[in-house]
């Protein structure tokens, strides 16, 4: 059979919708971060250009008729100095001389209108140059004035604005990333509240759900579970209306049925009616008991303990009340019927720990046969509370010891007339109780012990 697939995580889907457009965003962000950063940090190298040529502008000279340039070398020097990139100038006059500088640069644009700027990249001795060219006045002509740079300071900066704007998109993204992850978690915090509760809930807690506390995108699906609530309420009520009818209505005619067979038997009556009488009479009780460890398991298995509900039990208290019980058929069946008590408390609802107690003993009179000792124990073990209720008979073997747990299992070497539900009563009530029952050897390692383990009630 193929496994079912799983059901999507609506964390994840909210999560996958918010961030995955941050793969397509994030680097749009820091083109345009590059974009609006690095063209002001190229229009100030430009304007560093733009100085050395005005610098040339101011040199410039007119005489006779003539440009010139009466540039010294150690002005040159100067206009060339740079720490990182090369600096190179061209002056040339109207008709194209070179009056100063390199003549490969002033080849590049030697004619510019007056007043003019031009920039531009361009290739200088097969080195990549930014140029910047300016057409001077010196006198009634215009003379061209180019400077030429390296591109190491460009460079530089396009790098350095390039991881600027990468980091800062990242650190956005994650910032981004980290506030979808706080708000998918805020949102979803209602429904994860609301599924903690449910999971608490028991049938006997079908009360609905506070709608207000959920957001109104899922208030329908709180709607449609209250609906249920409702609907599993009505189920809940007839469950127990039935359980209560039929008690009722089968306790009266199994017990008229007891009371009319034992009746019969004790008076006079025919020899050959006696053995079927007997079996009449057994099978009533049987029938009786039946239906008794039947409803009882039904009202056992719809019952729920809260802790803050639960009443404090003395189990030596509820021993007690319940003794006079178990003396009778003690008698009967020529056991000895003994008692080690020492307080012991617990929080529990009382009539379903009196039905474990009863079903403790029933199966010990019934399964230890004539003439057997039954000993129930009482005690306190650190945080818990130990009931034990043991016999000297002829116990339980390994492989019935497994079952034992079973409903209506019974074990091979079982007597009397027993149904089988005695021990799964015992095992369902120890842990409504938050506790356990396990099967432990008897005294001196012969018949058999059932120790319930049982929280400690609170001081």
């Amino acid at each position: 059979m193929a496994a079912e697939p799983r059901a999507a995580s609506l964390r994840r889907t909210l999560l996958v919708w918010l961030l995955a457009p941050l793969v397509v965003l994030v680097p749009l962000a820091t083109a345009l971060l590059y974009l609006l950063a690095v063209q002001p940090a190229m229009d100030s190298l430009d304007r560093a250009l733009t100085d050395t040529a005005v610098a040339l502008a101011q040199i410039l000279e007119e005489r006779g008729g003539q440009a010139q340039l009466p540039l010294s070398a150690q002005t040159a020097h100067a206009l060339r100095a740079d720490l990182v990139d090369e600096v190179v100038f061209a002056v040339g006059d109207a008709q194209g001389r070179l009056l100063g500088g390199e003549q490969a640069l002033l080849m590049v644009d030697p004619r510019l209108a007056r007043g003019g700027w031009r920039f531009f990249d361009g290739q200088l001795r097969g080195q990549a140059m930014r140029i910047v060219a300016h057409g001077a006045a010196c006198g009634a002509q215009t003379c061209p004035i180019l400077v030429a740079e390296s591109l190491g300071k460009r460079d530089a900066a396009a790098r350095a604005v390039g991881l600027a704007a990468a980091g800062v998109s990242l650190l956005l993204a994650l910032c981004l990333a980290l506030l979808a992850r706080v708000a998918v978690g805020r949102g979803l915090r209602p429904l994860q509240q609301a599924s903690q509760e449910l999971e608490r809930r028991s049938l006997q807690q079908l009360d609905p759900l506070p709608l207000r506390q959920l957001p109104r995108e899922v208030g329908f699906l709180g709607a449609a579970i209250n609906e249920l609530f409702g609907r599993l309420r009505q189920a809940v009520g007839a469950q127990r209306s039935f359980l209560d009818d039929a008690s009722h209505q089968l306790r009266t005619p199994l017990a008229v049925l007891l009371s009319e067979s034992a009746q019969a038997l004790a008076q006079p009556h025919p020899p050959e009616l006696h053995a079927r009488l007997q079996r009449l009479h057994a099978a009533a009780e049987r029938s009786a008991h039946l239906s008794h460890q039947l409803l009882t398991l039904a009202r056992a298995e719809g019952a729920v303990l809260q802790r803050r509900d639960a009443a404090r039990i003395d189990l030596v208290q509820l021993v007690t009340e319940a003794a006079a019980d178990w003396v009778r058929p003690a008698l009967a069946a020529g056991q000895d019927l003994g008692f080690d008590l020492q307080p012991a408390a617990v929080q529990g609802e009382a009539w379903l720990l009196r039905e474990l107690l009863a079903n403790l003993v029933h199966n010990a009179q019934q399964h230890a046969g004539r003439g057997a000792q039954v000993t129930v124990r009482t005690r306190t073990e650190g945080g818990h509370v130990l009931l034990d209720v043991e016999d000297d008979g002829p116990g339980m073997d390994a492989a019935d010891q497994a079952r034992a747990w079973d409903r209506f299992h019974r074990g091979r070497s079982a007597s009397g007339p027993g149904t089988g539900l005695g021990l799964p009563i015992v095992q369902h009530i120890a842990q409504l109780h938050a506790g356990d029952a396990a099967l432990l050897a008897g005294p001196a390692g012969r018949g058999l012990c059932v120790r319930v383990r049982l929280p400690r009630a609170d001081h």
